[in-house]
């Protein structure tokens, strides 16, 4: 029996997408210029029908890709052309709020910004917030392990996520870590933010809520130099100062969030930081007149607080909204994900002004300052193919760019398909093999997601070998739109 045919015993017709046209909406995540129509989409409703599903796939031999919400930046849910894209869009209810132990059960598909709203009520809200929070899942937040812009000081994915529960590729049922701060046996729940689809498909999340602040404000500070924007964000920190967001945004970004959601932004500034403090009331107010301070002594051009909530929402909507303002400037953008040691932010963005004007590619900054997450958005026109490539190559030397400095390639998109290339830059032979031995411990016939995330040895030797001869490599499996 064909794999279609199998799936039509037990999946109503609504849940077994089979035309191209039905399933077009899933050949692609958010980085569009790729994109494959898989051999089948599922849109299951039940734990039973996703577990017969992987069932089926597994006797087949058809590999899965699991799918969220679809706004993942890296290329992680693109589809193989014989693949079966398992959506769990469906999979959306709000099992549980315990405001006495702070803490929620979800399902795969909720929204990151229902947790908060549905906590609200208790005074208490979900700290990660992705500029995606509005649409993107809690499933797929903890496969990328994804942050925000108050990551800085309340963490990423994996610091709040106390148990998941999931289904391994041939339907087992395995349960990781639970509603205490500590379960018995290995800490494998760590291995599963970030796992990117390869060892489990989600089915199931406990996350821990925080009470929300009293008091929130930001600062923004205006500079003539992003040299000296670097500094202050290091000035901050080096003061013990700890601010619930600490983000920058270059000139280019800055303009481009003003056109598009008039934050107030000073447009004439080479660069801005928003800087964030929360707490009780006096503690906020002390820590406003240290940093105020800190920035004034730096040499900010311009030192602004937030006057009331309105306010203070209207400054980061600005910067949640560079990613989606940059489009009105081309039609494509890659949203590049390097981590880079802070002390390194002003040679990096030098570094990355030079490659803009070289390929004559418009670069926009926007990123989180405080842990030195860099996201360069790359301007280009997907539709002309020589542009692509060279956004491609320049987002890669951006990558590479951050490994040289002693970062790394991806602090919350992900590996994806995007990043494949870097990541033979990034780790050792050694290192590579311990990446699949623990793939193979999850997932023995490779059926989840393969191809991402980490690449094989085999694609890494040819990468070093078109480094020495001056090419470059294709990512595999990436049909360009």
């Amino acid at each position: 029996m064909s794999l279609e045919a199998e799936l039509a015993t037990f999946l109503p017709p609504d849940a077994l997408l089979l035309s191209a046209e039905a399933k077009r909406p899933y050949e692609c995540d958010g980085i569009s210029a790729y994109r494959q129509i898989p051999r089948v989409v599922c849109v299951p409703r039940t734990r039973e029908e996703v577990r017969r599903i992987l069932q089926t796939c597994a006797t087949q031999g058809v590999p899965v890709i699991a799918r969220g919400a679809g706004t993942g930046l890296s290329g992680g849910a693109l589809p193989l052309a014989e693949s079966c894209v398992l959506s769990l869009s469906r999979f959306n209810r709000i099992l549980s709020v315990d405001p006495g132990n702070a803490v929620a059960v979800l399902e795969p598909g909720v929204r990151n910004l229902a947790i908060s709203e549905a906590a609200a009520i208790y005074g208490l809200y979900y700290a990660p917030d992705p500029s995606s929070q509005i649409a993107c899942s809690i499933g797929g937040n903890v496969a990328e392990n994804s942050g925000g812009v108050h990551c800085l000081k309340y963490g990423l994915t994996v610091h709040n996520v106390l148990g998941v529960k999931l289904f391994l590729s041939d339907g087992t049922w395995v349960e990781l870590g639970g509603a205490t701060l500590d379960a018995p046996g290995l800490d494998l729940l760590a291995a599963i933010n970030g796992s990117e689809g390869l060892l489990g498909v989600i089915m199931e999340v406990t996350v821990r809520l925080l009470p929300r602040p009293p008091v929130a404000r930001v600062l923004l500070a205006a500079f003539s130099d992003v040299a000296t924007a670097g500094r202050a964000v290091a000035g901050i920190i080096e003061a013990g100062i700890i601010p619930a967001g600490l983000e920058m945004m270059d000139q280019l970004a800055i303009r481009v969030a003003e056109d598009f959601c008039h934050a107030g932004y000073p447009t004439d500034a080479a660069a801005i930081l928003l800087c964030e403090l929360d707490g009780v009331e006096a503690e906020v107010e002390a820590e406003i007149h240290r940093v105020h301070r800190l920035l004034s002594e730096v040499g900010a051009t311009e030192v602004r607080c937030s006057r009331d909530e309105a306010e203070r929402l209207r400054f980061w909507q600005g910067r949640k909204s560079a990613f989606p303002a940059i489009g009105r400037v081309r039609p494509d953008y890659f949203c590049m994900d390097g981590t880079i040691p802070r002390r390194e932010l002003a040679h990096v963005l030098e570094r990355i002004a030079a490659l803009s004007e070289e390929s004559g590619l418009l670069i926009a900054n926007v990123f989180h300052a405080g842990d030195g997450n860099l996201h360069p958005l790359i301007a280009f026109d997907a539709n002309d193919d020589s542009q692509l490539a060279l956004a491609e190559d320049v987002g890669g030397r951006i990558l590479e760019l951050c490994v040289e400095v002693g970062g790394t390639v991806t602090g919350e998109h992900g590996v994806g398909v995007e990043k494949l290339n870097q990541r033979c830059v990034q780790f050792s032979t050694a290192e590579l093999e311990q990446f699949h031995r623990l793939k193979a411990a999850f997932d023995p016939a490779g059926l989840l997601n393969p191809g991402r995330a980490v690449p094989t040895l085999h694609r890494c030797a040819e990468f070093g070998a078109m480094r020495i001869q001056g090419g470059k490599l294709p990512h595999p499996e990436l049909p360009r739109f």
